[in-house]
């Protein structure tokens, strides 16, 4: 028996790697002029201290290997794609935990938090980056404080719950966008 896969149902996951691919290869590979490495520490090091999380932004940054090479507008869209794939592992295992629900309120507020990952994942994360590239900066903003009120709306969805099953990815996703909302004010700055 032959098995037949319609190249469609791939297309949402296929586009959002499409989009992220492009993306991290367009990467401008030139310094900041108002950045620059010098004996003092590196541009990532510079612009981490201006964030809200210095920890996670440098393990992020200097995790990715393009991050030496590009300046403040490639280290936004790094950490926008970073946001992206977070937000996409989320919303897989958002939809594993609505499989396995203990009772029917859990299943509906995962639903709604799989509700709330899904424009995140799909469209607002993707036309950050897209803004980000076009340099767009103000639009990229817009973009990613819509994505943390998402975020925080799936959050408030557990207040009163002992245990929430989400709150650790929850918050890693809201620092990751704090990061980048530091990120994307140094580029409005100019």
């Amino acid at each position: 028996m032959r098995l037949s896969v319609s190249p469609s149902m791939f297309a949402p996951f296929a586009l959002v790697h499409i989009i992220i691919l492009v993306s991290i290869l367009l990467l401008p590979l030139t310094q900041s002029s108002t950045l620059e490495k010098n004996g003092n520490g590196d541009l990532i090091d510079q612009i981490c201290k201006k964030t809200p999380f210095y920890d996670l932004c440098s393990s992020t940054l200097h995790s990715n290997p393009l991050s030496p090479k590009t300046d403040i507008k490639g280290l936004a869209l790094i950490m926008v794609n970073n946001i992206l794939a977070n937000a996409t592992d989320t919303l897989s295992y958002i939809e594993g935990l609505i499989k396995q629900a203990p009772d029917r309120k859990m299943e509906q507020v995962l639903a709604f938090c799989a509700e709330s990952y899904i424009p995140v994942v799909k469209y607002i994360l993707p036309q950050a980056a897209d803004a980000i590239s076009q340099g767009r900066f103000g639009f990229a903003s817009y973009c990613i404080a819509d994505a943390e009120k998402e975020v925080d709306a799936c959050d408030k969805k557990f207040s009163g719950v002992v245990q929430p099953p989400l709150s650790d990815r929850n918050d890693i996703v809201q620092k990751l966008v704090d990061v980048a909302t530091s990120l994307i004010k140094l580029l409005l700055k100019g």
